[in-house]
Parts: structure tokens; sequence; C-alpha cells
């Protein structure tokens, strides 16, 4: 990374502090100046408002989002190793830049910043857990006004996958029943220290409307963990785990007993959902 913001480029920053990535944290540090630049730019206007940024290691995405323009971000970083060189960031641009020691699976964002734009390169080993706290908090609409996250290929695909193919799953229905996501460009392996296994891709993730007569989080939940569970069998028996007799409520809400899961859209697990809770 070039030090076209008067700080040192990321290479040396990593050595001067001796932040080699920690597998067991997930990390693969990013720091190709373009790309972490281009992740920044699809978040959109970055000049109002708040950013919070999951695991910023070293900062790459940090200096990028900064760079970029955004009016302020705050860091959330449990690897207490890169704080000191998130402080010289913050101390490059005063005002600007919170850095806060702790972990994003506990830390509630809605204290930190309402309303916010999440940014972040994800560590793998908990993108999806925290992708999903984010979508089934409440109340809806939430706090963030946008996600801007790195995942593995394999996951994003997910996210965004079609009923009817082997990538649509809990994680698709989750994902989109009242928020529209969508991958915007991948990122390749030889793009991080170390190199992953995997091609990465960045999803933006806009908020949306529920449908109407939507079910809660929970009873989606776990209507989906039933059907996707045993996905090969047909619903009027995966869904025997969560009532005795599932057939009149699929056919209640249109859904065909002999379907399995995959073929079933997110609108058909909304009233499935729905009439699963009020039965």
């Amino acid at each position: 990374m070039s030090n076209e913001d008067g700080l040192p480029p990321l290479r040396e920053v990593i050595a001067a502090h001796g932040l080699n990535a920690k597998k067991s944290l997930g990390q693969n540090f990013l720091l190709d100046l373009n790309l972490t630049r281009k992740i920044a730019r699809g978040a959109g206007d970055l000049f109002q408002g708040t950013v919070i940024e999951v695991g910023p290691g070293p900062g790459g995405l940090t200096r990028a989002l900064l760079m970029e323009g955004a009016k302020h971000v705050i860091a959330i970083e449990r690897d207490a190793r890169c704080l000191p060189a998130l402080e010289e960031i913050s101390a490059a641009y005063p005002g600007r830049l919170t850095v806060i020691e702790g972990d994003a699976m506990t830390v509630d964002e809605t204290a930190l910043a309402n309303p916010a734009k999440i940014v972040a390169n994800l560590p793998y080993n908990v993108g999806t857990a925290l992708l999903i706290k984010w979508l089934t908090m409440e109340p809806w609409p939430p706090f963030w006004t946008s996600l801007t996250l790195m995942f593995q290929r394999e996951v994003a695909e997910r996210i965004c996958a079609a009923p009817g193919g082997k990538a649509y799953g809990r994680l698709a229905v989750l994902s989109q029943w009242r928020s529209n996501p969508a991958i915007l460009f991948d990122v390749p392996p030889t793009a991080f220290v170390p190199a992953p296994k995997v091609t990465s891709s960045i999803v933006h993730i806009t908020p949306g409307a529920p449908p109407a007569n939507a079910p809660s989080v929970g009873a989606l939940e776990r209507v989906t963990a039933a059907a996707f569970g045993q996905r090969r069998k047909m619903l009027r028996g995966s869904l025997k785990q969560l009532t005795s007799a599932p057939e009149p409520l699929l056919e209640a809400v249109g859904i065909a007993p002999t379907a399995r899961a995959e073929e079933v859209d997110v609108a058909g697990f909304c009233r499935l959902a729905k009439a699963f809770e009020d039965a």
C-alpha cells in the first residue's frame, strides 16, 4: 500500500508491529490500496454519518474508508496487537477514527452509532454469525443503512442464491426475507497476506421492508432450520420435528407437501413460518 495518506505502507506497519496474521482469529490482511478503496466506494456515500468497521487488523480498509471521505469510522478490533497501528491512523485523521477494543459478536453497535453503515473485511471464522446477528436484529428496519462485507465466495453465493440450486438454503432465506443482497465483485487470494485458499467476494446489503403479515424472526429460523436440516426429504417429512401434522399447514399456505426445501421461495417460507407461528 502506498503512503498517499502520509502513513507508512501497510507492509511496513505489519513488520514494525509484528502483526503476523493469526489463523485462530481468521485473519487475512488485505494490502492492496486499489482494492480497499474499491470496497470503500462500494459502500456508497461516506461523507455523511458513521461507518462501523469490524476486524480492521492493521488498518488497510480503515485507511481506505478515511481516504474516500468517511466522516467518522468506528473500528472494532479484538486483537490488542493491532491497536497501536490503528491509533497511528487515528492520529493522522484527528477526530475521524474511534478505535474500540472488543468482540463484535458481543458489542452493541446501536450504542455506538445509529444510523450507521457497516463496512468490513470480516474474519472468515465469524463472518456468517455476524451477518445473521445483523439480519435478525429487532426492531426492523435496523440501525444500519447498509452492509458492505467480505465473505468467501461460496458464502456470498449462498447469501444471494435463488431457489432451486444447492447454494439456496437457510442463509439465503434469512438474508432475503427483509433485505436486498448483491455481490459487487470478487477479490482473488493473491490480494491477501497470507493468501487464503479461496476467492472472496464483496456483498452489499440494504434493508427492505418485510413481507406483509411477516413471521417473527424466531419462527422463520425454526422453520428453515427444520426444512433445510434434512433438505433431501420432502417437507412433509422434514417438518415433523416441528409439528406432528405438517401436511395441512403446508397445504394451507399453498406449498405441496411433497416439495423439498430448495424448491420453496422466500415468500413461501415466510407464509409457512407465519402459519406455524399462529397455529
